[in-house]
């Protein structure tokens, strides 16, 4: 079958992923990441437009602020070509044991995409958590449904936050800069036990401006999450954030607005 094989040749300021990390696109499948979201779609849409016309090669720089309204504020220059390259499959490293004794706590991931699919993969191994995954649409979800995960497909995924109890744990992680900051913008005004938004410094710094304008604290969200030091690869964080999860104590928050 034939493929395009999307590299990250050049970043310039933030962006999602590295120099190198690549992914093959066919008619019908991807494999492998570059970091998800807007850029990710736009890159299969390219590689598969060139499947149809049968383009040998590509080069494409693509500023993630005001090309595909990120807040990423870099840059990413984008090789697509039909030569084989190797993927980034970097594993994790070994998965979190569940402690003696720990019951198993309220977790609500909001995005099923590449990040979303690793968290639970973390996740549910250690039995610890009772998991919600929320995202837009059904075909979003990877099928069969990981035993112990409930998947909740809804157009307005802020709207369902009311639904999580206030000393429910929440990672956002979408695939829409706009979606994470009105799930941001919920989860202060509802409370939570923890809420952890993927994101760099520069998405988060727009973000805690835009929450103030909203008359919303953003102290309490911790963003970014994981350990950055693991590297960017979907089970880098994930293999970074499960464990944070499981050593915080578990204290629910009440909702958080600014005073004037």
């Amino acid at each position: 079958m034939s493929a395009i094989y999307v590299e990250i040749l050049d970043v310039k300021g933030s962006a999602p992923r590295d120099v190198g990390t690549a992914m093959k696109v066919t008619a019908c499948s991807s494999l492998g990441t570059i970091g998800g979201g807007a850029l990710e779609h736009r890159a299969i849409a390219t590689a598969r437009e060139m499947l149809k016309d049968r383009s040998a090669g590509r080069r494409e720089t693509i500023p993630l602020g005001p090309g595909l309204g990120q807040c990423c504020g870099g840059a990413v220059t984008l090789l697509f070509t039909r030569a084989v390259r190797p993927l980034d499959q970097t594993s994790a490293v070994a998965p979190c044991l569940r402690q003696p004794g720990l019951a198993r706590r309220p977790l609500w991931v909001w995005g099923a995409g590449h990040v979303g699919r690793a968290i639970l993969r973390h996740a549910v191994p250690t039995g610890a958590f009772d998991i919600v995954c929320v995202d837009t649409s059904r075909e979003r979800f990877v099928a069969p449904a990981l035993a112990g995960v409930t998947q909740l497909p809804v157009r307005d995924m802020p709207r369902v936050m009311p639904y999580a109890s206030r000393d429910t744990m929440h990672l956002i992680l979408t695939y829409s800069h706009d979606i994470d900051l009105a799930l941001c913008a919920a989860a202060l005004e509802h409370g939570f036990s923890f809420c952890g938004l993927i994101g760099s410094d520069t998405k988060w710094a727009r973000f805690r401006k835009r929450l103030h304008a909203l008359g919303r604290d953003p102290a309490a969200i911790t963003c970014p999450i994981g350990d950055p030091s693991m590297g960017k690869h979907p089970d880098q964080i994930a293999g970074g954030t499960i464990p944070m999860l499981l050593t915080h104590s578990p204290r629910a928050t009440a909702g958080r607005k600014e005073h004037a």
